[in-house]
């Protein structure tokens, strides 16, 4: 049997010298007993899969509201792809795939319904309480608001993922210096890997999205240099097949290209900065795991245009706009009279009087279809209360 030790052992003589191993974690909050089987990081992977928060990530948006369509991505659905991207990143750099993977999979828990419009009314709405941040959410669903054991509150996570949810950045990710974890330098590599992860799930999976509801079109592509690059050469290779087909290949050789550059420019900024061990990174870590700057003024364009064509586009400013007002309305109801709270949020405002803070939490926590059926019976006289 491969237990936990001979695991953490093999860990030693496969990872790089400057990975995260498990047997050298910081730990967690709480002591506990060491699992007889798995590593810490797969302990706390296994946690957030099985945790509330991670299984209401199937009916949480990215950009479109959930019934808008069947096809569109979900928080769930980017999560693992972030997964995948991260994974294989981490094995190419000899890097912890366990902890590259979990933070992975937790870096959305924390995410408000209805996407980046319910986020951004969301901190409007408490900008007087201390505003609104996804990423700080994230760290206080695994450290307080799931319930599961009798001894402490939240996941008890270790260390390394914590301090990647915490500090978790991209280009709608912007976390603050926060005084939530001890200061040990910058993050593992493992956590810089779930940055460019995300970016490079979402840019291409909205791309992908677009071109299937219509909102992008491959002629209107063809200015974006990623793109015409990739795709003139998915239209030499297979000039006859169907449309969809040039278009699911075109993202995955997409993907492809980009992880390649960020392994390729990665190693490089690791052997310049001689890199040779975890204290090297957190001593000189700032921007170790990166784009080419050939890729990084690609990329740039290639979001750009997505923002003028597809986050602006007259479909997704409707959605934002009325996921701004359910949540709003949902908001100032709760405000008005917190006795129509569910009993669990309502004994906590009594307890401590943070009335505002307990209805963000509530609320970050619906899925997009529970927020829907909750402004409904809270504003049509006819819905059943």
């Amino acid at each position: 049997m491969l237990n936990r030790e001979a695991y953490e052992e093999r860990e030693k003589q496969m990872l790089a010298p400057y990975a995260q191993l498990s047997l050298t974690s910081l730990g967690r909050l709480h002591k506990e007993d060491e699992c007889v089987f798995r590593s810490c990081f797969q302990r706390d992977l296994d946690r957030i899969v099985h945790s509330t928060a991670f299984r209401r990530l199937e009916y949480k948006t990215q950009v479109f509201i959930n019934h808008e369509g069947d096809y569109y991505r979900t928080r769930l659905t980017h999560s693992i792809e972030v997964s995948q991207i991260a994974r294989s990143l981490a094995r190419a750099l000899r890097l912890n795939e366990d902890l590259a993977q979990t933070i992975a999979l937790a870096h959305d828990l924390g995410h408000t319904p209805f996407g980046h419009a319910g986020e951004a009314a969301m901190n409007v709405l408490m900008e007087d309480a201390g505003g609104f941040e996804h990423n700080k959410q994230s760290f206080k669903v695994v450290t307080q608001l799931e319930e599961r054991y009798p001894n402490f509150p939240g996941l008890n996570l270790s260390f390394e993922v914590l301090e990647g949810i915490l500090k978790h950045q991209s280009e709608y990710d912007k976390p603050d210096d926060s005084n939530e974890l001890k200061r040990v330098g910058y993050p593992t590599l493992e956590a810089q890997i779930v940055n460019f992860a995300d970016e490079i799930a979402y840019m291409n999976h909205d791309l992908d999205d677009g071109l299937q509801y219509g909102m992008l079109t491959f002629d209107a592509l063809k200015d974006v240099t990623l793109w015409q690059e990739t795709f003139s050469e998915i239209q030499k290779n297979i000039p006859n097949a169907p449309d969809k087909v040039k278009r699911f290949r075109t993202i995955s050789r997409l993907i492809h290209k980009m992880v390649d550059d960020l392994q390729r420019e990665s190693l490089k900024n690791i052997h310049d900065k001689k890199i040779k061990t975890l204290e090297d990174v957190r001593a000189k870590g700032k921007w170790l795991i990166c784009l080419s700057e050939s890729v990084q003024k690609k990329t740039a364009e290639l979001k750009k245009f997505l923002f003028q064509n597809m986050y602006c586009h007259w479909r997704v400013e409707r959605m934002s706009e009325k996921s701004k007002r359910i949540i709003t309305e949902l908001f100032n109801a709760y405000l008005a009279n917190p006795r129509i709270l569910p009993d669990e949020f309502h004994n906590r405002i009594k307890k401590d009087k943070e009335t505002k803070r307990h209805i963000c939490d509530y609320i970050a926590g619906m899925t997009d279809r529970f927020a829907l059926q909750e402004h409904k019976k809270l504003f049509d006289p006819e819905e059943r209360v």
